[in-house]
C-alpha cells in the first residue's frame, strides 16, 4: 500500500525545449507542481500551452530538457530508458483520443494483450464489465460504436490496474452523450481502483468533475483551482 502522504507527482523547474536557436519551441518553462495521489486532475489550456508535454514527461514517454520530475519518491529524470519502460508497464496507463485497437482482435482479445505483460492483471472480462461492455466481449472494433471502442481502450488500460491513468483528449472524437458516458467510466475507475487520473481536455466544462484543475498558458501553470464541490459527468454541459 503506497504512502498516501507522498504526492503522486512532483515537478520542480520542469523545462522542455524542442529544437535550437531561433526556431526553438519552449513547451514548458519551469513548471513547479504537486499532484496528490488518488485525485482526478484536469489540465486545461489552448493548444501549445504545454499540458500534453507535461503529461508525456511524467508519463515516461518523453524527457525534460531541465528540471526534475518525481513519481512518489522515484526520480523519473534519473531513470534509464529501460527503467522508464518498467515504470510505464507497472504503474501507468494511457488513454488517447484515438482508440488504437487491433481491428483483427475482439474486445476481449484487445484487452488480453495487456494482461499478458502486466504484473497483477485483472481478468479481461472483469475489465470489460467494469466499463459496461460485458455483452460485447466477442465483438470486433468495426462492430462497436466510437464510444464503445473508447471504453474497450479504457478496459485495456485498467486491466493492468495502473496506479496512474493519463488521458489525452479521451472524449475529443465523441458526441456529448457518448463523451459523458466515457467520463462516467473514468470517474468509476478512479473511485474503484483509487487510480490517480490526469486528463488533458479542451472542454472546460469537464473541469467541474475534477478534484483539481490546472490551467496552462505559454508553457507554464497560470492557476491551480481546487474544486470544493464536484458534479457528475452526467451533469456536464457539452
Amino acid at each position: 500500500m503506497p504512502d498516501l502522504t507522498i504526492p503522486a507527482f512532483t515537478t520542480r523547474g520542469l523545462t522542455k525545449v524542442y529544437g535550437e536557436g531561433r526556431s526553438a519551441v519552449h513547451a514548458l518553462r519551469g513548471v513547479d507542481l504537486e499532484i496528490p495521489q488518488g485525485e482526478i486532475v484536469v489540465l486545461l489550456g489552448p493548444s501549445g500551452s504545454g499540458k500534453s508535454t507535461l503529461l508525456n514527461i511524467i508519463g515516461g514517454l518523453d524527457r525534460a530538457t531541465d528540471g526534475t520530475a518525481h513519481f512518489r519518491n522515484q526520480s523519473l529524470s534519473d531513470m534509464t530508458d529501460a527503467e522508464l519502460t518498467r515504470y510505464r508497464r507497472n504503474h501507468v496507463g494511457f488513454v488517447f483520443q484515438f482508440y488504437n485497437l487491433m481491428p483483427s482482435l475482439t474486445a476481449h482479445e484487445n484487452v488480453e494483450l495487456v494482461t499478458e505483460i502486466a504484473a497483477d492483471p485483472m481478468d479481461p472480462d472483469e475489465a470489460l464489465t467494469l466499463v459496461g461492455l460485458k455483452e460485447r466481449t466477442d465483438h470486433f472494433p468495426a462492430q462497436l460504436s466510437g464510444g464503445e471502442q473508447q471504453r474497450v481502450a479504457i478496459a485495456r488500460v485498467i486491466s493492468k490496474q495502473p496506479e496512474v491513468l493519463f488521458c489525452d483528449e479521451p472524449t475529443g472524437a465523441l458526441d456529448s452523450a457518448t463523451g459523458r458516458a466515457v467520463l462516467e467510466v473514468l470517474r468509476d475507475v478512479n473511485t474503484r481502483l483509487g487510480s490517480t487520473l490526469l486528463m488533458v481536455t479542451h472542454n472546460a466544462n469537464t473541469a467541474a468533475m475534477a478534484d483539481r484543475v490546472i490551467h496552462f498558458a505559454d508553457g507554464n501553470i497560470r492557476e491551480v483551482v481546487r474544486n470544493e464541490t464536484k458534479i457528475s459527468p452526467a451533469e456536464i454541459e457539452w
